[in-house]
């Protein structure tokens, strides 16, 4: 089902998401946080606590995304957490529940990710990707991972 996606400075955005463990309630975030994120079209990641649904559930898939060199495909991960993380880049970055601005984040370039299904490598735009909507689950934003509120966020230009 598609849902509303929560805007800052909606109080959800800044907690912290429980593990989850129940079957029914992993289908039902993950159905949901795919179909939210297919119905903006430009999506590539959605973390559950966007819905607000505070458990440990993210979404993301850049396949076919122009800044994506390597993709594991869609991933919906259960409790994820990173477990290594290697190299540093400056990205630009968005997020739906931030909708008017973009920054300039430092993130790592190569990360790898346990989940409930496992681990997985990932690098590059989904290696940024997975790190953004990891932070969700932890009450991070973009905003509190920039170096400067001044030089390193920007107005989003909307196409006419």
């Amino acid at each position: 089902m598609v849902r509303e996606v929560l805007v800052y400075p909606h109080p959800a955005l800044k907690q912290v998401a429980r593990e989850v463990h129940e079957a029914g309630e992993i289908a039902r975030v993950g159905e949901d946080l795919v179909d939210t994120m297919d119905a903006f079209g430009h999506c590539v990641g959605l973390a559950a606590t966007q819905l607000g649904e505070m458990v440990r559930i993210v979404v993301v898939d850049v396949t076919g995304h122009r800044k994506a060199t390597t993709t594991n495909g869609r991933l919906v991960l259960v409790n994820p957490r990173i477990v290594a993380a290697e190299g540093s880049e400056v990205g630009r970055e968005g997020c739906l529940s931030i909708p008017e601005l973009t920054a300039n984040v430092r993130r790592a370039t190569t990360i790898e990710v346990e989940s409930a299904d496992g681990t997985i490598r990932s690098e590059g735009f989904e290696a940024r990707c997975l790190q953004h909507e990891i932070d969700h689950l932890d009450g991070l934003l973009f905003l509190d991972r920039v170096d400067s509120l001044t030089a390193d966020v920007f107005r989003r230009v909307r196409a006419q």
